[in-house]
């Protein structure tokens, strides 16, 4: 006989019962959970611009199939974040703004060289400074001093080259240093001024410049006493300067200048010690690409593809003749105050079959190197060279101060001014490449 209870019994129980969790939404939950694990820290940086966790590189995701199997991303070092889709930094225009530029005072900032000091050297106008580059269709992010210093807390930053990229580097100083305490920084040089220190005490960081005008050994590379007009490159000889970069955790490299004597290049065999030395002398687009073949065998020997960034800034152009953007005949960049408006200009001294090697060969490269492209954007701005507001090595003569035009450098750049430009595209290819 049933228990009177049974019926009832067996009624609670169904009642009590707990209801079945939907397939569809495990599923779901246990892919959001997945992802939350395995991504949350990159989550956190890409939406709250912290320092990566030291020792896990960050970045872009990188998707492929292959046999039907989903590729592991792969993380770039430093990276937080994605750049717009379909968005070219480099290809855009110049814009006035005179609320955000310049980013520094030439005053504040006591490491720009004299060479540099346009304001200091009596420039009558400040109007260079106050133009921002705007990309195409997207915008270039804000640079983040705070999130460049704490990404370089226990690291190397290093820029390689000739006095163009001396620039930059002292313009990246400029840039941070307002946040370091006077007693917590420095700037040193070392082996005859071929190596340049400027330390952030506190960060345990270092951002330095090393001079190398043609990456390879030289008998340009007294970074004091280099102008040289028989120029002579050893060729295979990049470790000379190369052993001074191991360890760097972001490398900066430049070369272009330097070889455009107008002529072939002389290339050494063998050793400058030797008694007898064999030279022969190739185009500059040959020699140029022995050069970049070095680098990037280099690079690919010595560099971390999972800790290290590697990045190669572009030919800086000149301005030298003015019938170029429809000037006078005889003008140059002396007393320009203006932008060059046409889209389409493109300064005869920036050989495009340098670009074209350049292309070639890094299309090559086994290890991955940012190209910062900042060459159609720079030759707009012949307004922004230091030209004859900077420090005179050698006294004038009293036809050069008749003619100011004779002895304007239309080469470098005032600070600040464009070259700040050149970082916030380093900073921008640094974090959303």
């Amino acid at each position: 006989m049933k228990s009177p209870l049974s019926s009832s019994s067996s009624s609670s129980m169904g009642v009590l019962r707990k209801p079945r969790l939907s397939p569809y939404l495990f599923t779901l939950l246990t892919f959001i959970v997945f992802i939350t694990i395995l991504y949350g820290e990159d989550f956190i940086c890409i939406f709250g611009q912290l320092e990566p966790i030291p020792g896990r590189a960050i970045s872009r995701p990188v998707w492929g199939v292959d046999l039907g199997l989903v590729k592991k991303r792969e993380k770039l070092a430093f990276a937080i974040g994605k750049s717009e889709e379909k968005c070219d930094v480099f290809k855009g225009r110049w814009v006035r703004d005179e609320l955000t530029r310049p980013l520094y005072e030439e005053s504040e900032c006591p490491y720009i060289q004299p060479q540099l000091t346009c304001q200091e050297h009596g420039r009558p106008d400040t109007e260079y400074q106050k133009w921002r580059w705007q990309p195409h269709g997207c915008d270039l992010p804000s640079f983040n001093a705070t999130l460049m210093l704490e990404t370089l807390r226990g690291k190397r930053m290093m820029f390689v080259g000739d006095s163009l990229n001396r620039g930059q580097y002292v313009s990246m100083i400029c840039l941070l240093h307002r946040l370091i305490p006077e007693h917590a920084k420095s700037m040193k040089s070392y082996n005859n001024d071929a190596l340049t220190v400027f330390r952030a005490k506190d960060y345990n960081a270092s951002i330095e410049f090393y001079w190398a005008p043609f990456l390879l050994e030289s008998n340009s590379d007294n970074a004091v006493v280099h102008r040289v007009s028989d120029r002579i490159v050893r060729r295979g000889s990049i470790n000379k300067h190369g052993k001074h970069w191991k360890s760097v955790d972001i490398l900066v490299f430049n070369t272009y200048l330097w070889w455009m004597t107008g002529l072939d290049i002389k290339i050494l065999k063998g050793s400058f010690e030797d008694e007898e030395k064999e030279i022969i002398e190739v185009s500059a687009e040959d020699a140029y690409r022995m050069a970049m073949r070095s680098m990037l065998r280099w690079v690919r020997k010595n560099m971390d593809r999972k800790k290290t960034r590697v990045f190669f800034t572009s030919m800086s152009p000149t301005h030298g003749k003015g019938i170029e953007w429809a000037g006078e005949s005889g003008e140059n960049c002396y007393n320009q105050t203006t932008i060059i408006e046409d889209p389409n200009y493109w300064d005869s001294n920036s050989r495009k079959s340098i670009m074209k090697v350049i292309a070639e060969e890094f299309s090559k490269s086994k290890f991955p190197i940012t190209f910062l492209n900042i060459t159609q954007l720079s030759s707009y701005r012949k307004d922004a060279h230091t030209s004859i507001y900077k420090k005179q090595w050698s006294p004038l003569t009293a036809e050069q101060l008749a003619n100011p035009v004779s002895y304007a450098d239309c080469v470098h750049w005032c600070l600040p001014g464009l070259q700040d430009t050149w970082n916030e595209l380093l900073f921008s290819k640094l974090f959303y490449p």
